[in-house]
């Protein structure tokens, strides 16, 4: 089904694109769109992850750079029959995770600092295993190749701003209205079609990825430490690139955390009460509850995750490198 939909949306993305391209230049700029569009796309397949983390200013870790970040990523791609990814960290302030990549032999997952300084290790745990449950469930592929086409297709608009209109067509208030619609419609046709693969995936990938970790709060009082720190803190690669905005585990733009037509994520606040139904209807389970990375801890009623940094001792700042 995620085939489908993958083909699907490319065919939708290639057709604005073309449509954007005649308005641009006539048959002309349609036939130079599809052209563009047709490279696109098989550029995008094998290599849009690789944009995206440069994007971000991604840097692979391993187990001697980042031992407990990489031991929880391993641990949990154990869990869900994974191939282990490969691990990024991004150097920003701002918290918060994605995964990209188009298959899972191929897949990566990346946290911000600030997600790996702001989470306690349960927390990590709870959003990694969201990130692995979009790498399981296939997504990563449809989530990247949109980020491409969508940041081609607002660039597009732009040109057309600069450049002009239809110039097939001997009404010049066409081409003039053609400029508008390339300018105006393109960028949020773009945005429309992250906001049709985005929100119901999320809703997915949080349960999918609370089973995999075995706890859905971890992941709920993530998600909230997560939205309050978007808030407060900017991410600025993601406003030079609001086209990956999808792609992150909350909103990382400003000014976006409304859940209605225009957003990109469902509300952070019907995504925890929704991973708190599904620890509410779980059976009781007593005993151990394994954490990534070698600890275990006594599951009790509450299950409250830690709050002392996600590599515990009394230094939550340290950080996963040393």
């Amino acid at each position: 089904m995620n085939t489908l939909r993958t083909a699907m949306l490319l065919a939708a993305m290639t057709a604005l694109f073309m449509g954007v391209g005649y308005l641009i230049g006539g048959s002309g700029g349609m036939t130079i769109a599809f052209l563009i569009a047709a490279g696109m796309n098989l550029f995008s397949y094998w290599n849009a992850d690789k944009m995206v983390l440069a994007m971000h200013h991604a840097r692979e870790v391993d187990r001697r750079t980042a031992p407990d970040y990489y031991g929880i990523v391993e641990e949990l791609a154990r869990r869900a029959g994974l191939p282990m990814p490969k691990v990024y960290v991004i150097d920003n302030p701002q918290p918060n995770a994605f995964a990209t990549g188009r298959n899972p032999q191929n897949a990566a997952v990346a946290a911000t600092t600030g997600l790996l300084q702001a989470l306690s290790r349960e927390e990590v745990a709870g959003v990694m295993a969201h990130e692995l449950a979009h790498v399981q469930n296939r997504d990563t592929l449809i989530m990247t190749i949109t980020a491409t086409i969508a940041g081609a297709i607002s660039m597009l608009g732009n040109f057309a701003f600069f450049f002009g209109g239809n110039r097939d067509n001997n009404n010049g208030g066409f081409g003039i209205v053609g400029v508008l619609v390339a300018m105006i419609v393109a960028p949020l046709a773009a945005m429309i079609v992250q906001m049709a693969i985005s929100r119901t995936r999320e809703y997915a990938a949080d349960r999918r990825g609370a089973e995999i970790c075995g706890e859905p709060r971890w992941l709920a009082s993530a998600l909230g430490k997560i939205a309050r720190g978007a808030e407060r803190i900017p991410n600025m690669d993601a406003e030079r690139s609001p086209a990956t905005a999808h792609m992150f585990i909350v909103n990382p733009l400003s000014g976006q955390r409304m859940d209605n037509l225009f957003s990109t994520h469902p509300a952070t606040e019907n995504r925890i009460a929704a991973l708190l139904r599904m620890d509410a209807e779980r059976p009781a389970a007593p005993g151990r509850v394994d954490l990534p990375g070698g600890f275990a801890r006594r599951a009790s009623a509450d299950r409250a995750p830690r709050t002392d940094g996600p590599w515990g001792g009394s230094s939550p700042r340290r950080g996963p490198w040393g």
